[in-house]
């Protein structure tokens, strides 16, 4: 299997089984012999005379040739006496001491097992305000955000993966101001990101320089008002200091919710991009897009769109497959999750693959493929979700669907965008749908061993002008960026372009491109260089809003 070494040593240390005294037990072709194996067998449930010995052959090729890969825990335990499989989980926080204890609870057992989870804790009562069954005073959302906090400090996820929570607050909380400046210090609820849940009537008000109305959620009266604009302000200015929080518009969660009599969607996985109803669950997986190009006769790559097509429907038949050969933390989510049998395919490698194609990131060009590619994707991916649905039958609850008078579907959403951390590092690719943050980097694994990391795509390029040197590499890794580098021809720097040379305009435009297309939502990280000013943080979050977007976070450097 063709992997560099750096991947290598990531799956020996995290992915690979273990005896007791830590030592591997099988090896890189065997993890991915173990998952294709697991994930084919579910297909005997519907068709006891399946050839699962083909199709595990097709789904080893596919992630052995770095085609497709599941999201880690699929990787990591299936096959395996755990057998999680899912990478996110929401979990719902009602405002009564055994209802928040009970969530603490549920999220142990899922971060034990290699998940992470979303919360909102919008429907706790404001601190200060009274508890009618001991006439004492609640102690507020943010307290205790801080708990969960401790119990996530304490599990650690299973020792493969870090605890890792998102915490959610309705922007017409009373605690709204507390929980914008709760991150304010690094060291403080240090295993959640944060956002603001934000309405559209809020943004109304924000343009308008209104104020609105605080809604305590246990009577669902108006305790307050505060100027929206001035809110704004102060998310913006917590987001520009330090990345948190960011923010979700939850009514644009809500205007795709496939299933709106089930409830409403309050919150989303960890990284923001997997909106999911209370104790659902969902599986991604990602398409490896530098795999999806080929080199024409006149030495210029190109897209090759059967095979993307192919591998779509392999990687949906795949996550569809996920579902039931998952074992679950919790018997609700077994039931809540098959309901409506979300899964969500994505990409990564984008940025490569515009290398590939001679495309800058920051170009409409770029903005425009974006578009195309998602939209076949998705189309694509319904496609095999609806073949899927006639051999199978559809998700439970598709009669009561915004889909029921189409179609039958076997996947209530089908696409997400995820960011892929350690996928795109097994891949060797840019990772979900960022722009290569560093062409050259020095990284620092679990116990420090430091490893130099050069973009394939770079390295091809330079060495067939003959410029490549470790030299020339070292220096691009301490400047961060080739733009200024005389000695790179003009033609290779105009398109290598990395985060800090892409204005917030066209990271938002990209991330709004994608999200156009997409069932769940996207993961992306706006970057802004340290010299970036409040006022264009304020930009971002606009724009974000303007063109459609489902979240936005942003992050200065």
């Amino acid at each position: 299997m063709e992997i560099s070494q750096n991947a290598r040593t990531v799956l020996e240390r995290r992915y690979l089984a273990k005896d007791d005294g830590g030592k591997p037990v099988e090896t890189v072709e065997g993890l991915f012999r173990r998952v294709a194996r697991a994930i084919a067998a579910s297909d005997l449930q519907y068709k006891p005379e399946a050839d699962v010995a083909a199709l595990e052959e097709e789904f080893y090729r596919m992630m052995t040739e770095l085609e497709f890969l599941p999201n880690s825990p699929t990787l990591m335990n299936a096959g395996r006496p755990l057998g999680q499989l899912s990478a996110c989980f929401v979990l719902p926080v009602a405002d009564s001491m055994e209802d928040i204890f009970e969530a603490i609870k549920q999220a142990a057992l899922i971060h034990k097992s290699g998940g992470g989870t979303g919360f909102s804790f919008s429907r706790l009562r404001a601190a200060g305000s009274t508890v009618n069954s001991t006439g004492g005073v609640a102690s507020g959302p943010i307290s205790f955000m801080r708990v969960f906090n401790m119990a996530t400090e304490a599990v650690k996820q299973g020792g493969t993966r870090r605890g890792a929570n998102m915490g959610i607050l309705r922007v017409d909380h009373p605690d709204i101001l507390d929980f914008i400046n709760c991150k304010a210090d690094n060291a403080d609820i240090t295993n959640f990101n944060i956002s603001v849940g934000i309405t559209e009537a809020f943004m109304k008000a924000v343009e308008k320089g209104e104020d609105y109305d605080l809604i305590e959620p246990s009577t669902k009266k108006a305790v307050g008002r505060l100027n929206a604009k001035e809110v704004f302000d102060k998310i913006v200015y917590a987001a520009w200091r330090n990345g948190e929080p960011g923010i979700i518009f939850l009514d644009r969660l809500n205007r795709d919710n496939v299933v709106p009599a089930q409830g409403e969607i309050e919150s989303t996985n960890p990284c923001g991009e997997q909106p999911l109803l209370p104790y659902e669950s969902c599986n991604l997986g990602s398409i490896n897009l530098v795999k999806m190009i080929e080199k024409g006769g006149d030495g210029r790559y190109a897209i090759n769109w059967n095979k993307l097509a192919d591998t779509i429907g392999r990687a949906v038949h795949f996550l569809d497959n996920v579902i039931d050969a998952n074992q679950y933390p919790l018997p609700q989510i077994d039931f809540t999750t098959k309901q409506t049998r979300k899964i969500g395919l994505g990409i990564m490698g984008w940025a490569d693959m515009l290398l590939y194609l001679g495309i800058p990131y920051n170009s409409d060009e770029a903005v425009k493929l974006a578009d195309k590619l998602m939209g076949f994707i998705t189309t694509t991916g319904r496609s095999a979700s609806a073949r899927l649905a006639r051999e199978r039958g559809s998700f439970p609850l598709f009669h009561e669907s915004i889909y029921k008078d189409g179609e039958p579907l076997r996947n209530a959403t089908v696409t997400t965008i995820a960011p892929t951390g350690t996928l795109s590092i097994l891949a060797g690719v840019s990772s979900g749908v960022e722009p290569v943050f560093a062409y050259v980097y020095i990284r620092s694994v679990m116990d420090r061993t430091e490893m130099l990391e050069v973009s394939p795509v770079l390295k091809e390029k330079l060495t067939e002008r003959g410029l490549y040197s470790d030299e020339l590499m070292r220096r691009i890794a301490e400047e961060g960026t080739i733009a200024h580098m005389e000695e790179i021809p003009e033609d290779i720097r105009r398109v290598f372009v990395s985060a800090h040379d892409i204005s917030p305009l066209y990271h938002t435009k990209m991330q709004a491109a994608f999200q156009a297309h997409t069932d769940n939502a996207v993961s992306k990280t706006v970057n802004f260089p340290n010299s970036a000013t409040k006022e264009e943080a304020a930009e971002a979050y606009m724009l974000a809003y303007r063109l459609g977007c489902k979240g936005v976070t942003i992050y200065r450097d």
